[in-house]
C-alpha cells in the first residue's frame, strides 16, 4: 500500500487506499471553492407558534469566511444578548461558504431579519421548543473544487480504486465521474492539529494519569511550523521541565499573548508551585471544559486511527465483517443521500450471524466498527479483537483508564471503519460533490485524490 505523509503517520494514518498518483492541486483558493451545507434533523414550528412553548428562533444562515464561534459572538453582540443564547449543531471551517441552522433563545425574529452582518445571509425559518445541539446534525453535503491540478486525469482511476474498496463493481466513464466510493473512516488531521499535531499526546498523557506530562506537552513541544517567537517560548518551557527549580513565571512572561490557553496553564503553575499531580491537573483545568474533552477525544481518535491502519496492514476487509467483528446498523432516520451508521445499534458478527451481517453491509444497511475506547468499551473478538488489544497494550492504556475526573471522563463508543458516499466529479472544473455523516471528514476523501500533505488540505 502507498505510505501516507509523515505528519499523517504521526496521528495514526499510515496509508492511502488508492495507489494511483494524486491530482495535486490547491483547495480553498476562494471561499466558494469549499461549500458545506448541513443535513439536519430538527423539528421547526411555524413562526407564529406561541413563544412560551417555542422560545427558540430558528435561522438558516449562510456564512462566507466566518468561523462559527466568531459569528455566534457577532450575532449575540448585534442583538445585545448573551452569547450563551446562540446555539448550533456543528462547527464549520472558516475558509468556506457554509449553510447551517442556528437557534437564538427568546429573541425577536423581526430584529434578527433586520440585521446586516457582512458575509452572512440570515433567514428566519420559525420557532423550536429547544436549542440546537450536536445530535441534531446528521451530516454535511460538500461541494469542493480543486484548482491547479497537475494530473486531473487521475480522478477516474482513483475513483475506481475507491469504489472497489467500498465493495462496489462500478467503474467511471470519460465524460462523467460518478460512483459509490469507500475509504477508511479516519479522523482527519484537523482533529489533532494540522500545524502542530499535539492534542492526542496531551490526551494520552491524561489517560495514563500523567498530568505533568499532559500540561508540558501542550505548553512546550515547539513545532517548526510555528512563528519563531512561539518556538522560543515553548523551548524555554521544555528547558524548565529539566530544571530542579522551574521558573514558571519567566515562562509565562515569554509566552505570546495570543496563546491564552498556554498562558492560563502557566499562570496556575506559577501560582501553585507545581509540585504535585494535583497542581498540574489544576493547571490543565484552566482551559474550557470543551477543550478538556477534546484532549481525551483526540487520544481516542488516535487509537482508532491506529486500529484502522493495522487492519489495512493485515489486508482485512472494511466493507464486510470477519468473524468477531462488532457491526452497527445504519441510521434509519438519516436522509436518503447519507450512508449514516447508528453506533447505538450493535451486533457481533459471530459464526451464526456472519453471513447475515455481510449481506447487510453489502447493501449499506450495516457497518463494521472499531472502538473509540472508554470505560464501557467491549472489545471485538477474533482477529479484529486481537488488533484492538495489541494497540492498547502498545500504548499502555486500557478502557478503565478513561474513568477520569470531570470533563476528562469518557464512556466511549464505536465508530464505523468505512465511510461510504455517492460521489460525482465534474472533470472540467474538478469540483467534487458528496455527502458525509456527522463526524466524517471531507479532507479524508480529498487526501486520496490530491495526495498532498495535510497542511495543503
Amino acid at each position: 500500500m502507498r505510505e501516507a505523509h509523515p505528519i499523517e503517520r504521526a496521528v495514526g494514518i499510515d496509508h492511502y487506499v488508492s495507489e494511483t498518483d494524486g491530482t495535486g492541486g490547491v483547495l480553498r483558493t476562494e471561499p466558494d471553492d469549499f461549500r458545506v451545507t448541513e443535513l439536519e434533523a430538527f423539528e421547526i414550528a411555524d413562526r407564529d407558534a406561541p413563544a412560551g412553548g417555542y422560545p427558540e428562533i430558528v435561522c438558516r444562515v449562510t456564512l462566507r469566511s466566518w468561523d462559527t464561534n466568531d459569528f455566534a459572538r457577532r450575532l449575540s453582540n448585534a442583538l445585545g444578548i448573551s452569547r450563551e443564547r446562540v446555539s448550533w449543531a456543528g462547527t464549520k471551517d472558516k475558509h468556506a461558504v457554509t449553510t447551517q441552522l442556528f437557534t437564538v433563545t427568546k429573541a425577536d425574529p423581526d430584529e434578527i431579519e433586520e440585521l446586516s452582518i457582512d458575509g452572512a445571509t440570515i433567514d428566519v425559518l420559525g420557532r423550536a421548543g429547544r436549542p440546537l445541539s450536536f445530535g441534531d446534525l446528521y451530516g454535511n453535503r460538500f461541494s469542493i473544487r480543486v484548482r491547479e491540478p497537475q494530473r486531473p486525469d487521475a480522478v477516474g482511476s482513483i475513483t475506481d480504486e475507491l469504489a472497489a474498496f467500498a465493495g462496489s463493481d462500478q467503474s467511471t466513464g470519460d465524460s462523467e465521474i460518478t460512483a459509490t466510493i469507500g475509504l477508511p473512516n479516519y479522523f482527519g488531521q484537523q482533529r489533532f492539529g494540522s500545524q502542530r499535531p499535539i492534542t492526542h499526546e496531551v490526551g494520552l498523557a491524561i489517560v495514563r494519569g500523567d498530568w505533568r506530562g499532559a500540561v508540558l506537552s501542550y505548553v512546550g513541544s515547539p513545532a517548526e511550523t510555528e512563528p519563531e517567537r512561539t518556538q522560543t517560548a515553548r523551548a524555554f518551557v521544555d528547558e524548565q521541565t529539566e530544571s530542579a527549580d522551574p521558573d514558571w513565571t519567566a515562562a509565562l512572561e515569554r509566552m505570546p499573548g495570543h496563546l491564552r490557553y498556554e498562558r492560563s496553564m502557566l499562570h496556575r503553575l506559577a501560582e501553585d508551585g507545581a509540585s504535585t499531580d494535583a497542581d498540574f491537573r489544576h493547571a490543565l483545568e484552566a482551559v474550557p471544559s470543551n477543550l478538556q474533552r477534546l484532549f481525551v477525544n483526540a487520544a481516542q481518535s488516535y487509537v482508532y486511527n491506529r486500529i484502522l491502519s493495522e487492519r489495512l496492514d493485515r489486508g482485512l476487509p472494511f466493507d464486510r465483517p470477519i468473524e468477531g467483528d462488532v457491526c452497527c446498523f445504519a441510521d434509519r432516520n438519516a436522509p436518503d443521500e447519507l450512508y449514516a451508521p447508528d453506533p447505538d445499534r450493535l451486533q457481533t458478527a459471530t459464526d451464526r450471524r456472519l453471513k447475515t451481517m455481510r449481506r447487510h453491509c453489502k447493501r449499506g444497511r450495516a457497518f463494521v466498527t472499531a472502538p473509540l475506547v472508554g470505560t464501557e468499551t467491549e472489545l471485538a473478538d477474533g482477529e479484529q479483537g486481537d488488533i484492538e488489544r495489541e494497540i492498547l497494550e502498545e500504548l499502555s492504556i486500557e478502557p478503565s483508564d478513561f474513568s477520569l475526573p470531570g470533563a476528562f471522563d469518557s464512556t466511549g463508543t464505536r465508530r464505523a471503519i468505512l465511510v461510504r458516499t455517492d460521489l460525482s466529479v465534474d472533470p472540467e472544473t474538478l469540483r467534487f460533490e458528496f455527502a458525509l455523516p456527522s463526524g466524517s471528514y471531507a479532507t479524508v476523501v480529498l487526501r486520496e485524490y490530491l495526495k498532498s500533505g495535510p497542511i495543503d488540505l
